[in-house]
């Protein structure tokens, strides 16, 4: 093809510049530039037009393409339309004119192509037609309106796999010969119906490929000037990178969204295989290291030699995964030539043919394997490591049997991606797992394993540990002996869950037993305890003593003697009571703050109990279910405590089966069930005692008549030298009134109380002191011994461990206790 200047583009090498008119416009509206192909177009040289406004070569100044794009300067990228212009030497000019804006608030480019001296003829243009439509790399056909093929080009052909000379006047349906070739006549069927183009995907794999393929299929009605179609063409685009490209990110949103649901290992193993077939793989199996279930440390660098790894998971395409030839959750030792032990050496993933050397000598040690692989046609592996945070973990194999395609470098980047985030979800159920036993493990060492059985109460307890997600947490209780024949029950819950929350326990329920000790009131005992917690909390580095660590617990104490019973509660749930009759309430105990709010008081309740009544004590944890308010929980827990004749173990499932009937706890429970007894006027002793010293020798006797008529009179001589100190002790130092008590239980406790609050102590006596040897003398004698405050004073009490002999006489010979 010439140019107008003599020549052709190409004898020249490069681009004829002078076939396009070309000018530049400033944002004020003046020309900047002006080119050949302006020049041969308007007459007027560079120098005749640059730096003059572009309006005066308008043939109607009045109304410009440039006052129009100068008002909507804002918005305007582009403009095109028929400019009227005038020629240098005077006549007008329609010229088409192309304009852009090259930058935001830059000049304007103006372009329009010059008019060619020679015109080609209409026969070189359908030349230029049938041309682009047989060389067209596109794939196309055309089919008349009895949906039959009429032509097909080169590149169509050649994806059909026979030449147009065979197929023409055949159906796209039995060209194709397959479902999905009828449902895309029905779309030519509609698109020569309605004339209205349309454009579908389809992923086919035809007779003249080698695999298959995703093609963009254009449905397009060919249409004479009568507005007629009488025929479709139809124009195939290979989409399969942008088809495998959207798959594979499918795949990796699925496994984001399905891996890794529970913290459970084998549970994540499975979902990774259940997410890998059929999409990546026809056979997925998940070998994780045989220590990873242990308390062991795993290896951060590549492995060596044979490696035990168990199977975690499989799937398949088959159901029941036949081509397994280890079974779930068998442990085995695999050789160096495995490709499970080879990707672990290397540390990156492989990819093995059936035939490969190291596949065939690794078939070879297991003929059952060599024989799977030959059944169903195994012809690609890949083995990806399973590593998270620098720690091997097991490795995923990944075999096709049924998917006639080979592993790709493809398939391994997204195998490596999926296994990469299996891997964080497996590891992070290890080190939970881990953590998790470990807490346990403390909890249950902090807990106490067998409860003391004081003759106060009978006593039957329940621990039940959260869902194996939830961690273990804080919650405990406890059964402490005071003296007096007395009893101490505890519940109580820290805030939380882990070692930490798991510890805080320990410490809190060390605390209650030393403070228990001292026979605090409930009330002075919380108190204590809410300080402890609040030094607690300052001990983590907490900002605010309540923002890490807190506590709710529940204290009683039980007095067989006189039935009654003194309860005080912080922020812990109300105890219930069974009553002998089967009547079940809560008790009104004043609810105070948590643990570690500090500042607040709490509030002692004084009740007093009935004989084999069922005092319950539990934590939040046994009303756990999200769904169920408080009053509901209330009546199944009456419920299941209405049965006073039911032993208390039988009591304890009752409860835990009525009001947890699911498969756990949302969180941690602690039940602890006690049946009160009474100690009648047959086991107690009392006198009053005058401030005279003449009265010591009279409660000498006293102790000796009553022990008599009990049957310790082995006991009479001990018992006399503690009494006398006692009361020598109290009749000296101590105020008015003072009264002496024996209780002849499991022990023989005696008590001598006086209305000083000052606290005895015992001192070592110098050789020649006339005094200061009764407290030592009494805790010789004694099993234990101690003192405690009471409302009007104190109390010294002394405890002494019967004999075998009068201990077995007591129960056979004293009434029933309980």
């Amino acid at each position: 093809m010439k140019g107008h200047d003599g020549g052709s583009a190409r004898e020249r090498g490069g681009f004829d510049e002078v076939d396009t008119a070309r000018a530049t416009l400033g944002d004020d509206g003046t020309l900047t530039s002006w080119n050949e192909g302006a020049r041969r177009l308007l007459g007027y040289r560079p120098a005749e037009v640059v730096g003059r406004p572009a309006a005066e070569l308008l043939a109607d100044p009045g109304r410009t393409w440039a006052a129009e794009a100068h008002h909507a300067r804002t918005r305007l990228t582009r403009w095109h339309g028929t400019v009227l212009l005038r020629h240098r030497d005077g006549h007008e000019v329609p010229v088409p004119l192309l304009a852009h804006r090259r930058r935001p608030e830059g000049d304007w480019l103006l372009v329009s192509a010059v008019p060619r001296a020679e015109r080609p003829p209409d026969s070189w243009n359908d030349a230029l037609m049938r041309w682009a439509y047989t060389q067209s790399p596109c794939p196309m056909a055309i089919y008349d309106t009895d949906l039959r093929l009429r032509t097909v080009n080169a590149q169509m052909a050649d994806v059909i796999g026979l030449p147009e000379a065979e197929i023409r006047g055949l159906r796209l349906s039995e060209v194709g010969g397959r479902l999905r070739s009828e449902r895309l006549e029905a779309v030519m069927h509609q698109v020569l119906t309605t004339g209205e183009p349309r454009e579908v995907e389809t992923y086919p794999r035809t007779g003249g490929e080698g695999e298959e393929h995703a093609w963009s299929a254009r449905f397009a009605p060919l249409t004479a000037s009568d507005g007629q179609v009488y025929a479709v063409c139809m124009a195939a685009h290979d989409i399969t990178d942008q088809y495998l490209a959207r798959q594979r990110l499918l795949l990796l949103s699925t496994a984001g969204d399905r891996i890794g649901s529970t913290l459970d290992i084998d549970r994540t193993a499975q979902e990774l295989a259940d997410v890998c077939v059929p999409r990546l793989g026809d056979y997925v199996s998940i070998d994780l290291l045989d220590r990873l279930t242990r308390d062991e440390d795993l290896p951060s660098g590549p492995l060596s030699g044979p490696v035990v790894l168990r199977r975690a998971a499989q799937q398949s395409v088959f159901g029941g995964c036949p081509e397994s030839v280890v079974p779930l959750g068998r442990v085995d030792s695999y050789p160096e030539i495995s490709p499970m032990v080879e990707c672990l050496v290397a540390e990156r993933p492989l990819i093995y043919a059936a035939t490969d050397p190291a596949i065939v000598k690794w078939g070879a040690l297991k003929p059952a394997r060599a024989r799977t692989i030959r059944r169903f046609g195994v012809h690609s592996i890949m083995s990806v490591p399973i590593r998270a945070r620098g720690t091997t973990l097991g490795v995923a194999v990944f075999a096709r049997h049924h998917t006639p395609e080979p592993f790709t470098h493809d398939d391994v980047v997204l195998a490596e991606e999926i296994t990469t985030r299996a891997a964080v979800c497996v590891d992070n159920a290890r080190r939970f797992t881990r953590e998790r036993d470990t807490a346990l493990a403390l909890q249950r060492s902090l807990l106490p394993r067998t409860l003391p059985q004081p003759p106060a109460v009978e006593v039957a307890s329940r621990y039940l540990p959260a869902g194996p997600y939830a961690g273990a947490g804080g919650d405990w209780f406890d059964v402490i002996p005071l003296s007096g024949a007395r009893v101490a029950l505890v519940v109580g819950d820290v805030v939380g869950h882990g070692i930490q929350a798991s510890a805080t326990m320990g410490r809190l329920r060390t605390a209650v037993r030393t403070l228990a000790d001292v026979d605090l009131p409930p009330d002075e005992l919380l108190t204590h305890l809410d300080d402890l917690v609040i030094h607690l909390a300052a001990e983590t580095g907490a900002e605010e003593a309540t923002g890490d660590v807190g506590a709710t617990c529940l204290y009683a104490v039980y007095d067989p003697v006189s039935h009654h019973c003194s309860l005080a509660a912080a922020g812990h749930p109300a105890p219930a009571l069974a009553r002998p009759d089967g009547g079940v309430e809560f008790l009104p105990v004043p609810t105070g703050p948590p643990l570690g709010v500090g500042g607040l008081p709490f509030e002692t309740m004084e009740t007093e109990l009935p004989e084999d009544a069922v005092l319950a004590l539990y934590t939040n944890g046994l009303m756990g279910e999200w769904d169920r308010d408080v009053d509901e929980g209330r009546l199944l827990l009456a419920g299941a405590l209405a049965h006073p004749g039911r032993s208390l173990d039988r009591t304890c499932d009752s409860v835990l089966r009525t009001l947890l009937p699911g498969e756990g706890a949302l969180d941690d429970v602690a039940l602890l069930l006690a049946r009160t007894r009474t100690l009648g006027a047959a086991h107690v002793a009392t006198w009053d005692v005058p401030a005279d010293p003449a009265w010591v020798a009279r409660s000498r006797r006293n102790v000796t008549e009553r022990l008599t008529e009990w049957g310790l009179a082995e006991a009479v001589f001990t018992t006399e030298l503690v009494v006398s100190e006692l009361i020598t002790n109290a009749i000296r130092h101590a105020v008015p009134p003072i009264q002496l008590r024996l209780i002849h239980d499991h022990s023989l406790i005696c008590e001598v109380s006086d209305s000083s609050s000052t606290a005895p102590h015992m001192r070592r006596a110098r050789t020649f002191d006339e005094g200061g040897r009764g407290l030592l003398l009494v805790a010789r004698l004694s099993q234990r011994w101690g003192s405690r405050q009471t409302a009007e004073g104190k109390t010294i009490w002394s405890e002494q461990t019967l004999p075998v002999g009068l201990s077995a006489g007591l129960s056979a010979g004293l009434p029933d206790l309980g």
